[in-house]
């Protein structure tokens, strides 16, 4: 899996390069993923874009050339200055807001549209703290409700 990382490593430092962005990109590996991290730069915004759209096609593409590459698939993560990672802590203390409030109020909550590893986020940490959780809805509709563990 390290001739993969650094394949992926120095195909993202090479599409940055194309916009002027000499870096070194970092990674290890970690849980059969492959963690990428650009390093802060005046073009973080730009990188992250609008909905983080850059950044998903980042790792669209640099996940299809280290696919091609090895010719099997690998699990990636590309982060912009801790933005993903920054914006996974945020969201894990408003679990816990949410999670607090159902556990009070003994009713669902519905959440707001998000993507796929926030949902799982959702469910791993309200599953654990004794919420049933299910997801509804498609593509970028798609959403959880929280639940109290009802007794049968």
């Amino acid at each position: 899996m390290n001739d993969a990382a650094l394949f992926a490593k120095q195909y993202l430092e090479d599409i940055l390069s194309f916009f002027g962005l000499r870096v070194d990109v970092s990674f290890v590996i970690e849980d059969e993923y492959i963690q990428l991290d650009i390093p802060s730069t005046h073009l973080n915004g730009f990188l992250i874009g609008k909905s983080s759209q850059t950044l998903k096609a980042l790792h669209i593409l640099t996940s299809s050339a280290v696919q091609q590459y090895k010719k099997q698939p690998y699990k990636l993560n590309i982060d912009v200055a801790g933005y993903k990672r920054h914006k996974a802590e945020r969201l894990t203390r408003q679990i816990g807001f949410w999670i607090k409030e159902v556990k009070e109020k003994g009713s669902s909550k519905q959440l707001n549209p998000m993507g796929a590893a926030e949902r799982r986020l959702v469910h791993q940490l309200a599953n654990a703290q004794g919420l049933q959780t299910k997801s509804f809805g498609q593509g970028d509709q798609r959403h959880v409700v929280l639940e109290p563990v009802t007794e049968s």
